[in-house]
C-alpha cells in the first residue's frame, strides 16, 4: 500500500503561494490599475499559474522519480537548447533589460528557471553514478563543473547574475554532500571570488549596484532607489505592521513590488510577525526537503532531493538578503511568493519530485 503524500510539505507549498497571490495584489493593485486599468491584473495571472502549478504538483507528485534518471540527459539537453534560443533576437523578448523569456501573448517563460531544474537532475544522475571517480578531479569532479560553467555562460549572456550564481551555488553544494575534498572548496571559492569580480568590473550596471549597496545614499534618486525605497517599507512594519492593504510604499515608491521585493511590502503590512511566518514556512520546506533527502534508499533520490531544496532556499535567502540590504539587488525572486509564472511552476515542480521521492522512500521502508 503506498503512503500518502508528505501532507506538510504539500500544505506548506500550497499556504505560502495562497499567501503570495494574496500578497501580489496587496502589493501590485495600484500598479496595475495605473498601467492595465485593472487592479487585479497581476492577480488573475498568478492565480492561474498556480492553479496549473498545484495540477503539475499533483501529476509529478504521482510520476517515479526514477523516470528523471533515465531521462536526465535529454532533459538537460532540451534546457541547453532552450538557453540558446532565448538569446536569438526575434525568439527571445528583453525584460528589465535581460533577454531571458519566450514571449507567448501575455505570458513569459523563462528557460533559466527549468535549467536550474535540469541541471540538478542531470548533476544527481552523475554523482550516483560517479561517487567512487570524486576524489580525482579530472575523472569526478571537472565534467560536471565544465556543463554547470557552461550553462551559467548561458544564462550569463541575458544576463541574469543572481540566476547564474544559484544556480552554481546548488551544484558546489551537492558536491559537498557526495564527499569532495575540502580543499578542492578552498580552491573553488578563490575562483568563484575573482570571477564573481571580473564580471561586476566588465558591467558598469553590475558596478553601480555594488556602490548602491555600499551606501545607497550616495544616488539616492538613481543605483540606491530600490534598497533605499525596501528599507523605508521594512521600517516602519514594526511588530504587527501597518495593516493588510496599507503599504505606503507600493504608491510607486517601490517600483514593481509585486516581483523581487515583495517581502518588503510583507514586511510593511504584516510587520515582523508576518516576516516571521514567512520564515517560519521556508524552514518547514527545509527541514522536510532534508529529511526526505536523509531517508532516501538510492542515492540519485538523496542528490536530487537535497539539490532542489537547497536551490529553493539558496534562492529565498539572496532574496531576503537583498531586500534588507545585505546584499546588492540581484533581481532574484522569492519562491512562491514572487510574481512570475515560471518561478512558481519550477517551484511546485521540484516539490511535486519530492513528493514523489517521500512517497517511495515510506513504502518502501514498510
Amino acid at each position: 500500500m503506498q503512503k500518502k503524500i508528505d501532507k506538510i510539505l504539500f500544505f506548506t507549498s500550497i499556504i505560502l503561494s495562497l499567501f503570495g497571490i494574496v500578497m501580489i495584489y496587496s502589493a501590485s493593485s495600484i500598479w496595475a490599475e495605473y498601467k492595465f486599468n485593472d487592479a487585479f491584473h497581476y492577480l488573475k495571472y498568478q492565480s492561474i499559474f498556480f492553479i496549473v502549478g498545484v495540477i503539475i504538483m499533483l501529476i509529478i507528485s504521482k510520476i517515479d522519480y526514477k523516470v528523471y534518471y533515465e531521462k536526465a540527459n535529454l532533459i538537460l539537453s532540451i534546457c541547453l537548447i532552450l538557453l540558446i534560443l532565448v538569446l536569438i533576437p526575434g525568439i527571445g523578448s528583453i525584460r528589465n533589460g535581460s533577454r531571458s523569456w519566450f514571449g507567448i501573448g501575455p505570458f513569459g517563460i523563462q528557460p533559466s528557471e527549468a535549467a536550474k531544474l535540469g541541471l540538478i537532475i542531470f548533476t544527481s544522475k552523475y554523482l550516483s553514478k560517479s561517487n567512487k571517480f570524486l576524489k580525482s578531479y579530472k575523472q569526478g569532479v571537472f565534467p560536471i563543473l565544465g556543463i554547470t560553467l557552461l550553462i551559467f555562460f548561458l544564462i550569463m549572456l541575458q544576463p541574469d547574475l543572481g540566476t547564474g550564481v544559484i544556480l552554481v551555488m546548488s551544484i558546489i553544494s551537492l558536491l559537498f554532500i557526495a564527499g569532495v575534498n575540502m580543499k578542492f572548496f578552498l580552491g573553488i571559492g578563490i575562483l568563484g571570488i575573482i570571477s564573481i569580480t571580473i564580471l561586476i568590473i566588465i558591467a558598469p550596471y553590475r558596478m553601480n549596484r555594488i556602490t548602491s549597496f555600499i551606501n545607497p545614499w550616495n544616488d539616492a534618486l538613481g543605483t540606491g532607489f530600490q534598497i533605499i525605497q525596501s528599507l523605508y517599507a521594512i521600517g516602519p512594519g514594526g511588530l504587527l505592521g501597518t495593516g493588510f492593504l496599507n503599504s505606503v510604499q507600493k504608491h510607486f515608491y517601490l517600483p514593481e513590488p509585486q516581483t523581487d521585493f515583495i517581502f518588503s511590502i510583507i514586511a510593511e503590512e504584516f510587520g515582523v510577525a508576518g516576516a516571521f511566518i514567512v520564515t517560519i514556512l521556508f524552514s518547514l520546506i527545509l527541514y522536510r526537503g532534508i529529511k526526505i533527502a536523509l531517508n532516501s534508499q538510492d542515492l540519485f533520490s538523496k542528490y536530487l532531493s537535497f539539490g532542489m531544496v537547497f536551490q529553493i532556499i539558496f534562492q529565498t535567502l539572496m532574496n531576503l538578503m537583498v531586500v534588507i540590504g545585505m546584499i546588492p539587488v540581484t533581481g532574484v525572486t522569492l519562491p512562491f511568493l514572487s510574481y512570475g509564472g515560471s518561478s512558481l511552476l519550477i517551484s511546485m515542480t521540484s516539490i511535486g519530485i519530492l513528493l514523489n521521492i517521500s512517497k517511495s522512500t515510506n513504502k518502501n521502508s514498510k
